[in-house]
């Protein structure tokens, strides 16, 4: 089963199997935007809009899902006075130029893609230089076993999500992409909130 597939059958109740449980990281994830006023701003992966919430006003926000179902259900979300315009595509293979956005927010999205390096390069490729990257994911780190995780992922990699992805292996394929900040947030330090910034 293709991942646009199993996120179609999803969409309906992704929100009520993600939402409780993700809702304080993201908008603790989200503060460190700051002020966005004049700011372009994508949202890389940006599912049913669960982050929109969250969003400070004035910037120009783009989000992009592979899945038409997701982005119909995001829509319903933007409010009136949000500048946020939804986009149907590959977020290992942007639509966008070089250089064109001052922030990328990938929220729960790493772990989902099968190529998060090719993800991870073209984030590289489309922020500017001193733009900033905020990620919020589940990451084992180098050399961690974890063998529940990784025989976890051999059942829902091709469902949902990975559960074997090692950050410091993906972001080694932006060199460009210097990591400022790394906390864990969630599930033992699993999950993790990480900021990068563009040299």
């Amino acid at each position: 089963m293709s991942l646009k597939h199993s996120y179609t059958l999803l969409a309906p109740i992704y929100d009520a199997m993600v939402a409780a449980g993700t809702m304080g990281i993201r908008k603790k994830s989200l503060e460190q935007l700051g002020t966005v006023s004049g700011k372009k701003i994508l949202l890389a992966g940006v599912g049913t809009g669960l982050d929109f919430e969250h969003l400070p006003s004035g910037a120009d926000y783009h989000g992009i899902d592979f899945t038409p179902a997701m982005l119909k259900r995001a829509a319903q979300r933007i409010k009136p006075d949000q500048s946020i315009t939804l986009h149907q595509g590959d977020v290992t293979d942007l639509p966008f130029e070089n250089e064109e956005f001052d922030i990328v927010i990938c929220h729960l999205i790493l772990a989902v893609v099968p190529t998060p390096e090719k993800l991870i390069m073209e984030v590289e490729r489309v922020i500017k230089p001193g733009g900033e990257v905020l990620i919020l994911d589940k990451f084992i780190r180098p050399g961690q076993l974890a063998p529940c995780r990784r025989l976890l992922n051999l059942f829902i990699r091709h469902i949902a999500t990975r559960t074997n992805v090692v950050f410091e292996q993906v972001l080694s394929h932006a060199p460009k992409l210097k990591l400022v900040n790394d906390e864990p947030t969630m599930v033992g330090g699993w999950f993790r909130r990480i900021k990068l910034v563009k040299l």
